[in-house]
């Protein structure tokens, strides 16, 4: 007998999926990690804000390769993670709603990068509104967001419980490529770039789990300029 997923305030979900969240084999994040890494391209000496930080999988790296970072997000139990990670150190880590307005002086940041949140944001105009606000105007913006098209699969931000085994999923919002895109241009940003990103047989390879969305477009990113 099937049972509906336990779908959580976004803060909550998180705080429980943090547990695990490094764990999983999550093919959502192996497709992307490449990409925003190829979109930032050198960031040594670059201030960097990661805007939903998470664990800090993007945090870390980016400070390991030089960057000046600060990540924020409004889950304690990712930011616990995340500053528990070798080379957290070097990474200012903040309580902070991503989705609300960001506690920086306009035009602090040479990047901003903002990965696998969007799709948890109603209020897409104050978001962009915000990283456009931080960013300095000689610098970029990088987003990632799970591709719409799987919510048509049933599929969104999820995970399953070790303790009790529910699928639990933080509240998501159904946004559209349309609304993200519309949302960057009345925030006053240009599109340096806009591509989506489908799994391949070399995920499926790595990723056995990425199987049953072979062919099917699973990542979605920008990257904007102010």
């Amino acid at each position: 007998m099937s049972t509906s997923p336990r779908v959580l305030p976004t803060q909550e979900g998180y705080d429980r999926w943090s547990a695990i969240y490094d764990a999983e084999s999550n093919p959502l994040i192996v497709i992307e990690q490449p990409h925003v890494t190829r979109l930032l391209g050198d960031v040594s000496g670059r201030k960097v804000l990661d805007v939903g930080c998470g664990t800090g999988r993007h945090s870390v790296a980016l400070a390991a390769r030089g960057a000046v970072v600060t990540g924020v997000d409004f889950s304690s139990g990712m930011l616990a993670k995340a500053r528990s990670k070798p080379g957290a150190a070097g990474v200012t880590f903040l309580q902070q709603d991503a989705s609300g307005k960001l506690p920086f002086e306009s035009a602090s940041f040479d990047r901003v990068i903002s990965c696998l949140v969007v799709d948890h944001v109603q209020d897409l105009a104050g978001f962009f509104g915000e990283l456009k606000r931080v960013v300095r105007a000689d610098g970029f913006v990088v987003i990632s967001v799970m591709h719409p098209a799987m919510m048509l699969k049933g599929v969104q931000a999820r995970f399953s419980d070790p303790n009790t085994g529910e699928e639990v999923r933080p509240q998501s919002v159904a946004n559209q490529i349309s609304d993200y895109v519309m949302g960057a241009t009345r925030a006053g940003f240009t599109f340096d770039e806009l591509s989506e990103h489908a799994i391949g047989p070399d995920i499926v390879a790595t990723t056995p789990r990425a199987e049953k969305y072979l062919g099917w477009p699973m990542l979605f990113l920008m990257k904007l300029r102010p």
